[in-house]
C-alpha cells in the first residue's frame, strides 16, 4: 500500500498513513509517540517564540523600506522646490521635528579593508619596537600587538589599527608605517544605518528609539 505523506504541519510533524512523525536533526522521520516530553516541548516553545520573531522581522523590513521611501520622497521634494538636498559628509544627514524633540539620523558608514602595505607597515613597527625595547610603553606593545593579530575570523582588527594612527609618536619609521597603513586602507563597501532619537524637551538628553533587539 502507497505511504500517504502530509508534511508542512505547524507543529512540525509529518503524517505517515495516519501516523504523526516528527523530523529529527540529521532528517530522520521519528515516531511522535518516541520523543522525550521535554523535547516535544523544547520545540514547541521555539516555533512559538518563531512565530513572532519572523513576523516582527518582516515588519522590521517593511518599517525599513517606508522609512528610507519617506526619507527619499522629502528630499526629491527639496530638490524640486530648492535645487538642493540635505546631506553632510560620506551622505550623513539629520531629520528633525519643528519642535526639535526628535530626529532621524541617515549615517553612511565605509567597509575597510587593508592591502599588501600593511605587512610593510607591520615590519617597520616591529623595528621600532626592538630599537626602542624597554623605553616602549607596555600599552603601546599591547596596542601593536592587538592590532596585527588576526581575529576568529582571519580578520584584521581594524578598531586597533585605527589607535595605532591616533598614537602621537615622532620616530621617522614609526611615521612611515603609519602613511603605509593609511596607504593600505581600501573602502570596500558601505551601509546605511538609520536611527531614531527623541528628548522629553530642549535640555533633555537625547535618548535613542531601540530598535535592535539585541540593545533593547
Amino acid at each position: 500500500m502507497e505511504a500517504v505523506i502530509l508534511e508542512d504541519r505547524p507543529t512540525g510533524e509529518t503524517i505517515v498513513n495516519g501516523r504523526a512523525y516528527m523530523p529529527d536533526a540529521k532528517g530522520n522521520l521519528v515516531p511522535v509517540e518516541m520523543i522525550k516530553a521535554e523535547h516535544k516541548l523544547e520545540d514547541e516553545t521555539v516555533r512559538k517564540i518563531f512565530g513572532y520573531a519572523d513576523e516582527l522581522s518582516a515588519q522590521v523590513t517593511r518599517f525599513k523600506l517606508h522609512t528610507f521611501d519617506d526619507l527619499e520622497a522629502f528630499e526629491a521634494l527639496l530638490a524640486q522646490e530648492y535645487g538642493s538636498a540635505k546631506g553632510g559628509a560620506k551622505g550623513n544627514k539629520t531629520f528633525m521635528t519643528f519642535d526639535g524633540l526628535k530626529k532621524v539620523q541617515v549615517q553612511v558608514a565605509d567597509t575597510i579593508d587593508f592591502g599588501a602595505q600593511l605587512q610593510i607597515a607591520k615590519g617597520l613597527v616591529d623595528e621600532c619596537l626592538t630599537e626602542w625595547a624597554s623605553d616602549a610603553r607596555p600599552e603601546i606593545r599591547a596596542i601593536v600587538t592587538r592590532a596585527f593579530n588576526t581575529d576568529k575570523e582571519g580578520q584584521i582588527n581594524r578598531a586597533e589599527i585605527f589607535m595605532l594612527l591616533r598614537l602621537d609618536i615622532e620616530d621617522a619609521r614609526w611615521k612611515r608605517a603609519m602613511d603605509a597603513v593609511r596607504d593600505a586602507m581600501r573602502v570596500v563597501g558601505s551601509k546605511i544605518y538609520v536611527r531614531f532619537y527623541k528628548r522629553a524637551d530642549h535640555k533633555a538628553r537625547w535618548e535613542s528609539v531601540t530598535i535592535d533587539m539585541a540593545k533593547a
